[in-house]
This record gives structure tokens, C-alpha cells and sequence, in this order.
């Protein structure tokens, strides 16, 4: 459905306010029915989004090279494939995922049963971002239906031709009472999120993540902000210069920079930004020898960010690159050199194929360059020396680290992803996107009888109840999971026994005897 005026027609702020209300009571309703937890429902929606993209994807490529001029091997690898490979991941896993799992146990609970049970927040809200309009999307899609939820679906409304596509063709996926493609632009996005959601997922950048978080923060909802920042990249003297440049340009060009995780600016030495340069040049021209007529090289989106990167190049010096074109909103891959720290370029994040480099005169320097600065989405390392890697990792933080690679950590859906600080809020990825959107019930299950082992909580108190008391709930290792089970038969044989030896020296009475066995007690005839 649609809510924007510009869509509709329909200049009625309140009639779209109550569209969203009406949306969101109707993802409650089916939620609060159960629909959604069973694990065969959960199942049939992750193979309905399966089938979403294996049945489209000459229509996701086109329409992705009409926002953005994304080439179809960056369509098919960074947009589909990717988020088809976490729902294989959530359809080989989710009843493991969905099973209870148990607690570490003490000696105060050794016979009862700790657990943590995965329950749906319930109904969801999910905003996507336009550089990556179908991955950041519907990846987080894959988390929130393997958790159970009910979801409100915001595409971006700035990939139009990609957000047009979702909404006619998702719903014929996915079950339409627990799931809602809603088209908005910023004026009606924030009419959503004046309503009551259990879970908010959010991408995009942090001045919207900030107002999304103030939102959420009414209603005391829980959020993911998967926002970014200036990823920064060390390039350490003794790095193989060719094969770095090939994965630096790589990161930088994918998508042209329009990724929140594609390396913001290079610090290194003086000496080594010279032959880096050297190698970049002679990789880009590798890459391609017209870019701007290339298949192969994606487009600014709009003409907005085309005119905010162009006035990044100015009094900059250029170390190749530079060349633009309006028309096309095409910015060919831009090296600049020796760039001031305070200069607008390293304001804030570039989001473009621009890479400014920034001499330093050692290590050390380029540790507190990092360390002065806004925690990064990403953090990259390109160097030989063991010792320089983990001097670098263990000063500075980042939401994610990649080693002589860029990009390449996301792709690993066992590691969680998400920022610190300014460049997110949360992570998800595999088995994290499950986490994200559940929540972790604490269940402690206690067995029938068995109380006078607890009898010391109850009054009237004792310092001989408190010492017991103090020693049970001491803290000390685990318990092995085998010790209960051990416990429990052998309180079982220790019954049993005591049975025995009842009946043997205290006779059931005559009237009993009769129903003796009955009643599990052995019979003295």
C-alpha cells in the first residue's frame, strides 16, 4: 500500500495517519492470533522469499540499473544471492535456532530446569535504505520472519523504480495478513512511527537513525540503527601495494561507494601513499578503460548526492580521477592526495567513490587519528606484520574489522553485523538476525516435590537456614549437565531404598496390605 500524497493524490495527512494505524492494528490482530510462530508457517514464508527471487531476477536487475546503473553482477551477488543465502542458512537451522536452550545450572537448581526460550517481539517495522534497496531490505526480513513476527515492510522511497517492484510483486510471497509492504515518503514514514511497533529496524543514515531512535523511544520499543560513518583503511608499509590497491579500488567502486561499509580514507606514510596511488591508477585502468560508458560501474542516485560528492573535489588535490557528468550523474573512481584533516571531505561519511588519502608518519599517529574520531561502521588493515595488525585492532574500535580485504566480512553471515556508537545500534547476519528479533525468555522450570531441599527459604529463618542459604547460592563453576541426572536417580534409589527398609522393620498395617502393591510399595507376604 501506499502513503504518500505524491503516490495517492491524497493531501490528507490524517487520512494517511489512519492508514497507518489501520495497518498496524491489522499486523496485531493476525499476530496476536499466533499465525505466525508455528515453525511450518515460518518455513512456507522463507521458501515463499525464496521463490520471490528465483522467479525475478531479470526484473530486480532492471529495475536496479534504473535507479542506481548497478551492474547485473553486482545485482545479482551484493543484492539477491547474498540475502538468498542467508534464507538457505535460516531454513537449514531454524528448529535448532527455535529450540529451547538450556542454562547453566547450580547447586541451589540442581534438579530444575533452566531455559531460554526465542519468542517474536510481534509486529515489526523494517526501513530500508536506497543503496542497497533489496539486500538491506529483505536480509533483515529473513531474521524477522524466522523469529515469529508479523512485519511492516518500508522500502526506500528514493530507489523508486525498486521500492514500485516490492510492493506489486512481495505481497504474491508472503502471507498478506502478517506481512505489509508500505510505500512512504519521509513525511508519512514518520506518521509510522508514531505508531506502537514491538521491534524497529532501521537503515540508513545517522541523522535519520537518530530521529527514528527518538520515535522508538516513546513507546520504549526496542531498535536496530545499521547506520555508518568514515570506515578508515591503514595501508602499512611492508603490504603487497598491488594486491591492496586491487581490493582498496574494489570496495571503493562497488556500488561507486554508495556502500556504509566501503573504505572512507586512507592513512599511511608518505612514502607508501606514492606507490599506492601508483597502483590504484594502473588498477582502476584495469577495471575499466571507460568507466563512464562502462556496464560495469554503477551511477550516483540522484542528482542531490551527484552535486554534494562534486563539491567534495573542490581545492582538492586529485591524484587521478575527478572526471563527472550531470546528465548521468556519473563521478569517475577520484584518488586525492595529501588531504587536510579539517578539509569538508573528512567531515563526515564521503558515500561515493571518492577516497581521500591522508599521510602519517607512522602507525602510532594513524592509531590516534582513528581514536579521535566517531567509532566506524568498518575498519580495514593491510599489512604483513602480525604484530602491527594487532596493535592496530587492539587501539581502536569498530563496529566490524576486515584484515588485507575490504568489504569482505559482511558477506560472512557467522559473524554479526553492526555498528558501535554513532555507526549502529545491534547486528544481525545468520543466526544474529534470529536474535535480533526475538526475545530471550528466562524460564526456570521446577519439578513437583523435592521441596525439603529447599526447605531453609522458607520461615521461620534460622542462621543455620542463612548459612545453607549462602552456601547454595554461592557461586561456583557450572555444574556438568550429567550431575543432575546422576542426582536425581540416585535420590530415586535413595527413596526406593528407604521404602524398603520401612517396610521391612515397620510392617504395613493389615487393611493396607492388600492394596500394597498398588500403591508401589512391596508387599511383606
Amino acid at each position: 500500500m501506499r502513503l504518500s500524497a505524491k503516490f495517492s493524490g491524497d493531501p490528507d495527512a490524517g487520512s494517511n495517519a489512519r492508514a497507518a494505524a489501520e495497518v498496524v492494528r491489522k499486523l496485531r490482530a493476525a499476530f496476536q492470533t499466533g499465525k505466525s510462530k508455528p515453525y511450518e508457517f515460518r518455513i512456507r514464508q522463507l521458501e515463499g522469499l525464496l521463490r520471490f527471487f528465483d522467479e525475478n531476477v531479470d526484473i530486480l536487475c532492471a529495475a536496479l540499473w534504473k535507479d542506481l546503473h548497478k551492474p547485473r553482477q553486482e545485482c545479482i551477488v551484493t543484492e539477491i544471492e547474498i540475502v538468498k543465502n542467508e534464507i538457505r542458512s535460516a531454513l537449514a537451522s531454524l528448529k535448532k535456532w527455535m529450540a529451547p536452550r538450556p542454562a547453566e545450572k547450580s547447586l541451589a537448581i540442581m534438579t530444575d530446569y533452566p531455559f531460554i526460550q526465542h519468542e517474536p517481539y510481534g509486529v515489526a517495522l523494517i526501513i530500508g535504505a536506497w543503496n542497497y534497496p533489496v539486500n538491506l531490505l529483505l536480509s533483515p526480513l529473513v531474521g524477522a520472519i524466522s523469529a515469529g513476527n508479523c512485519v511492516l515492510i518500508k522500502p526506500s522511497e528514493v530507489s523508486e523504480n525498486v521500492e514500485r517492484l516490492l510492493e506489486q510483486l512481495l505481497p504474491q510471497y508472503l502471507d498478506k495478513n502478517c506481512f505489509e509492504v508500505v510505500c512512504a515518503g519521509p513525511e508519512d514514514t514518520s506518521l509510522l512511527l508514531k505508531e506502537q511497533f514491538d521491534y524497529i529496524f532501521f537503515t540508513g543514515s545517522t541523522t535519520v537513525g537518530k530521529i527514528v531512535y527518538e520515535a522508538a523511544a516513546k513507546h520504549l520499543t526496542p531498535v536496530t540503527l545499521e547506520m555508518g560513518g568514515k570506515s578508515p583503511v591503514y595501508v602499512d608499509a611492508d603490504a603487497d601495494m598491488a594486491l591492496t590497491a586491487k581490493r582498496i579500488m574494489w570496495g571503493k567502486t562497488l556500488n561507486a561507494g554508495q556502500t556504509c561499509i566501503a573504505p572512507d580514507y586512507v592513512l599511511c606514510t608518505a612514502d607508501t601513499q606514492r606507490q599506492l596511488v601508483e597502483a590504484m591508477k594502473k588498477v582502476s585502468h584495469d577495471f575499466s578503460t571507460d568507466q563512464q560508458d562502462s556496464k560495469d560501474y554503477c551511477h550516483i542516485v540522484s542528482d542531490r548526492q551527484f552535486n554534494r560528492l562534486k563539491g567534495l573535489l573542490k581545492d582538492q588535490t586529485i591524484g587521478f580521477g575527478g572526471q563527472t557528468d550531470a546528465e548521468t550523474r556519473y563521478i569517475a573512481p577520484t584518488v586525492l592526495t595529501n588531504v587536510d584533516p579539517a578539509s569538508d571531505v573528512m567531515k563526515a561519511e564521503i558515500f561515493g567513490p571518492i577516497l581521500p588519502i591522508i599521510p602519517v608518519a607512522d602507525v602510532d599517529q594513524a592509531i590516534r587519528f582513528v581514536q579521535q574520531r566517531e567509532k566506524p561502521l568498518a575498519l580495514y588493515i593491510f599489512a604483513k606484520s602480525k604484530k602491527v595488525i594487532e596493535k592496530i585492532l587492539r587501539g581502536t574500535t569498530s563496529g566490524g574489522a576486515c584484515v588485507n580485504d575490504t568489504i569482505m566480512h559482511v558477506t560472512v553471515d557467522s559473524l554479526p553485523f553492526g555498528g558501535v556508537g554513532p555507526s549502529g545500534l545491534g547486528a544481525y547476519h545468520g543466526f544474529s538476525s534470529f536474535e535480533t528479533f526475538s526475545h530471550k525468555r528466562s524460564i526456570l522450570w521446577k519439578p513437583h516435590g523435592l521441596d525439603f531441599l529447599y526447605y531453609s527459604r522458607y520461615p521461620p529463618y534460622s542462621e543455620g537456614k542463612t548459612k545453607g542459604l549462602i552456601a547454595l547460592l554461592k557461586y561456583r563453576r557450572p555444574l556438568p549437565s550429567w550431575l543432575s541426572t546422576v542426582f536425581i536417580f540416585g535420590l530415586g534409589g535413595l527413596v526406593g531404598y528407604a521404602a524398603r527398609f520401612l517396610n521391612n522393620h515397620f510392617p504395613l498395617p493389615a487393611f493396607l496390605q492388600q492394596h500394597a502393591e498398588r500403591l508401589g510399595f512391596p508387599s511383606s507376604r
